[in-house]
């Protein structure tokens, strides 16, 4: 029986692809071209019309009445002219990836029997969109059968072109609501907390007299890793193909234990890709910036420079759109989940978080003597006061089966919040605490190299604490915990919430001390000294790996929740449902419902992966090894004829046993695994399946694997069906 797998070696060995060849071309000359930005919309729209929109999108206002019909026929006209025959609001909701459903631009004419189309695209249609509801998650808030919803534009968002071989389609960023007006996205609520955290921080800015500032913007930059695997490879793995990762695969001789991978060469074929990737982002207005080789094999990374919270998010969602379908032009496959092959490091995606007030100052940037920077020291105190109050809010942000395969692991950061801060900016916390004088070295050094050739370069202010969950890298967070695969919304929801929930305190301390008689001085001295001291038990520099930290951290009282459904227990917690209704990020409908969401989300994601568990052991590996144990039991009776019985008794028969044991144990978890799902399946009530999902058919869908393992190390290679690790990831 001809080996698929042996067939596609094989192939590889003698034919493998070429890099795409890419013709030269400047970023800054095909940057945004795609894009229906500022600068076209200066060029098309009337000046008044172009100045209101302006402003709104600055200070998220609304539309003045009857400008959307003006934006909206110029955005036809552009789209038209670049080749557009459909137009789409493009919407982020609740299943984990972008949404869609386009239309046509014409319509037939009033005269039906002239034979001709007219182009449309109305204010109205610009505005809202209908697309049916009834199929997309809602955890309640509607019955199935009500079907209506409604995407509404989000101006703050650039309207976009998507080529295909088909022609190009207008995409318009959207929110998604039920017909009752509720959130049925992503989207929905981080605009609102967007807003939230911008009327705190006005606030604060206001009693430090700045009175030029109109709002304050969270602001991202979004690392983004992922695997890329020969889609020849794929094609005879339905777990990579279907759940993302592969279930079954015993660990290659070599594996990144040398680390050789890591900021490597980058292959032509992959640098090829990468290529063609960073070409459509800048096409779209999305700034790539940084391209490497990641610690594992097949593992990359990419990452753009830092831009608005909701505009980085809406290119992070396009990001991973153009990594899958560039993948497939260059023959490759590529996998975005946090855990794609056992044994070698997974995928993150970094989310760096700033604020930032409308005059372009980064309200996280310490300057050179952050003791004398009151106002960085205030918002820092809001960072520390945000994350330790409201670290299961922001571990709910990092919740995900896939993800689950990461926290707490040597390669991702702990499932604990902690914040780094390192020992200078910690001495000078101290300091304030104590009221004593800060002898911390604040003000940038310089590393002596020892190399006379070398020019001097400043040192930062503190290391990179790289197992640190939440870490102060300079002028900004770095939120570590993310999955690759997901979106940074709910990230960026929770720290925007967490933070202007925090500011409004410190703010109202504020007040409520300068109306009471104190300078400001004295009112920012005291309430730093209160908020520090009360929050520094979030503060950890030291290694978030070591088990001596988990220990620690419980003496601190900081939670410890090791998997979704544990952290997903807590949504209806209502300190933590105060915190989001309070600010007006999500009402406490809107919560059960994503509550009843993300546990079904996640049930559904681990039963895929257990029937497949149970379809892929029964129907291509047990054939495969009951084949092989055949020919092994025949091999052994030859050599047992030829040699004897003492021969007989050798190897070849202590082979044979220990295949035959490990095959029908590896039936018997199959059975087992199988007879647990029908069970976890019938039980009542989405938290306990959850539980009986997590508790009962993880360990034994990971029991099956292990034995599958095994198996794969001792049967013959010529017959084994699956491609291996040593074979996709090098």
């Amino acid at each position: 029986m001809d080996n698929a797998r042996i067939s596609v070696k094989e192939s590889m060995a003698n034919e493998m692809p070429k890099p795409l060849a890419h013709e030269f071309y400047s970023p800054s000359k095909v940057y945004g071209k795609h894009v229906f930005s500022l600068k076209i919309m200066r060029e098309r729209l009337p000046k008044q019309v172009f100045n209101r929109l302006e402003k709104a999108i600055k200070t998220n206002g609304s539309l003045a009445e009857g400008d959307a019909d003006i934006i909206a026929s110029a955005m036809k006209d552009w789209a038209i002219e670049n080749g557009a025959t459909h137009y789409t609001h493009w919407f982020q909701p609740m299943t984990g990836v972008t949404a869609e459903k386009h239309d046509a631009f014409f319509v037939p004419s009033s005269s039906h029997n002239d034979g001709n189309l007219l182009n449309e695209f109305s204010g109205k249609m610009l505005i809202k969109g209908e697309p049916d509801a009834s199929s997309f998650p809602s955890g309640g808030i509607r019955s199935t059968f009500e079907a209506r919803g409604y995407t509404a534009w989000d101006p703050t968002s650039p309207v976009f072109l998507l080529e295909n071989s088909h022609g190009k389609t207008l995409y318009v960023p959207s929110i998604f609501i039920s017909y009752t007006g509720e959130s049925l996205d992503r989207k929905t609520p981080l605009l609102r907390s967007n807003e939230a955290v911008s009327k705190q921080a006005l606030r604060i800015l206001r009693l430090f007299g700045n009175t030029v500032a109109t709002n304050v913007s969270p602001m991202v930059g979004i690392e983004q890793e992922y695997f890329l695997i020969d889609k020849r490879y794929v094609a005879l793995r339905d777990d990579l193909k279907l759940c993302g990762r592969s279930l079954y695969g015993a660990m290659s001789d070599k594996g990144q234990e040398l680390e050789d991978h890591y900021f490597g060469t980058i292959n032509d074929r992959v640098l090829s890709f990468m290529a063609g990737v960073e070409k459509q982002m800048f096409e779209l207005g999305i700034p790539a910036k940084t391209r490497h080789n990641e610690v594992a094999p097949a593992q990359f990374e990419l990452a753009p420079v830092f831009e608005p919270a909701n505009l980085a998010i809406d290119h992070n969602m396009l990001t991973m759109q153009i990594l899958r379908n560039t993948a497939e032009k260059h023959g490759f496959f590529c996998l975005l989940h946090e855990k794609p092959f056992a044994g070698v490091n997974g995928s993150g995606k970094h989310n760096n978080w700033s604020l930032c007030d409308s005059e372009g100052n980064n309200l996280l940037d310490p300057g050179n003597t952050p003791m004398d920077n009151a106002q960085f020291l205030v918002f820092l105190a809001a960072v520390l006061k945000a994350v330790h109050k409201h670290s299961i809010l922001l571990r709910l942000a990092t919740i995900g089966s896939g993800n689950d395969h990461r926290l707490g692991a040597n390669e991702a950061p702990p499932a604990i919040l902690s914040v780094f801060l390192g020992a200078p900016l910690t001495s000078v916390i101290d300091s304030i605490i104590n009221n004593s004088e800060d002898n911390s070295d604040w003000q940038q050094d310089v590393i002596k190299i020892g190399v006379t050739s070398l020019p001097q370069f400043p040192k930062d202010v503190s290391d990179r604490n790289r197992t640190s969950p939440f870490a102060f890298t300079g002028n900004k967070f770095e939120f570590r915990a993310v999955g690759s695969s997901a979106s940074c919304a709910p990230a960026n929801i929770a720290l925007n919430t967490a933070m202007a929930s925090a500011l409004g305190e410190i703010a109202l301390m504020l007040e409520t001390a300068v109306a009471s008689g104190k300078t400001l001085t004295q009112a920012v001295h005291d309430t730093l000294v209160e908020v520090f001291k009360e929050h520094l038990p979030v503060v950890f520099n030291g290694n978030g790996y070591g088990e001596e930290w988990q220990e620690e951290a419980k003496r601190r009282g900081l939670p410890n929740l090791k998997d979704s459904v544990s952290v997903l227990a807590h949504y209806n917690d209502p300190s933590l449902m105060n915190v989001l209704t309070q600010n007006g990020v999500l009402s406490e409908r809107e919560l059960l419902a994503r509550q009843d969401i993300l546990l079904e989300n996640y049930i559904r994601d681990i039963h895929v992966e257990v029937k497949l568990t149970v379809s892929m052991g029964r129907s291509i590996i047990l054939p495969a090894c009951l084949r092989w144990l055949k020919t092994a039991g025949d091999l052994a009776v030859n050599a047992e004829k030829l040699q004897g019985e003492t021969a007989a008794s050798g190897f070849e028969a202590q082979y044979c046993q220990k295949l035959r044991t490990l095959t029908a144990e590896f039936y018997a978890a199959l059975n087992e695994l199988d007879e647990e799902h029908i069970k976890t399946d019938n039980l009542s009530g989405v938290l306990v399946r959850a539980e009986a999902t997590r508790d009962n058919l993880i360990p034994r869908m990971n029991a099956c694997r292990a034995l599958a393992d095994k198996l794969e190390k001792i049967v013959d290679d010529s017959v084994w069906p699956l491609p291996k690790y040593n074979e996709m990831l090098w």
